[in-house]
């Protein structure tokens, strides 16, 4: 049974466009060209941050968004930033009993702004929170210490391979892949998958049928 569903926060529940076209601003260089580089830089399956470093080597994500900060220009993101099945399908599940979780690999100001989003969770918590980042099991470990479930009866949702599906799947956790953003649509075709992923979707909508089918065939 699934007890617990804990979801991913960039291309899961946040749209990050206009994220990274403020970090393209912030380089210096178009957001297209920017786009492009990042794209080519998850296709061959390096960390993302290494976008940033063809632009300008030596770049230090943490002490640049310091540098942002300071001149009045901090990372953020809004209601508008949030995608429209998210308050939908995150009250359904709620609504089904089920406990409802927000964890990813965010900042401790992000951590803030999906506090004062007053989403409908249970539990939002940040990488910065834990001092553990995905992929590290670490993270997971303090998924399942959080959630009221067993790791088996935990769903966590995500749209990466890398950071959310096989490291969840490792920890014990199902998982549901959902297919959006860069990583979502680049590595759909990954035989990981199909084989690793507990589900896939398209979109946070089928969710609370995708559990209750689940549910109904563990039963």
């Amino acid at each position: 049974m699934i007890r617990a569903v804990v979801f991913d926060v960039g291309e899961c529940l946040v749209d990050e466009t206009r994220e990274y076209g403020t970090w393209a601003d912030w380089l210096g260089v178009p957001r297209h060209t920017f786009a492009a580089v990042f794209g080519a830089v998850i296709a061959q399956g390096r960390d993302y941050r290494e976008t940033f470093q063809v632009f300008r080597p030596g770049f230090d994500l943490t002490a640049e968004r310091e540098r942002r900060a300071q001149a009045g220009k901090p990372e953020w993101f809004g209601e508008d930033d949030l995608y429209p099945d998210v308050r939908p399908a995150l009250s359904a599940l709620r609504e089904a009993g089920l406990w409802v979780g927000i964890a990813g690999n965010q900042t401790v100001r992000a951590g803030g702004l999906l506090r004062g989003l007053d989403l409908p969770a249970d539990l939002i918590a940040t990488s910065d929170d834990w001092g553990a980042s995905k992929p590290d099991i670490a993270f997971f470990e303090h998924v399942i210490e959080a959630a009221p479930a067993a790791p088996g009866e935990i769903l966590y949702v995500g749209d990466r391979l890398d950071n959310d599906i096989r490291p969840a799947a490792r920890a014990g956790m199902l998982t549901a892949l959902i297919r959006r953003g860069p990583w979502g649509t680049i590595q759909q075709n990954d035989p990981d998958a199909a084989a690793v992923a507990t589900v896939r979707i398209d979109s946070l909508a089928e969710l609370p049928d995708v559990v209750a089918k689940l549910n109904a065939e563990g039963r």
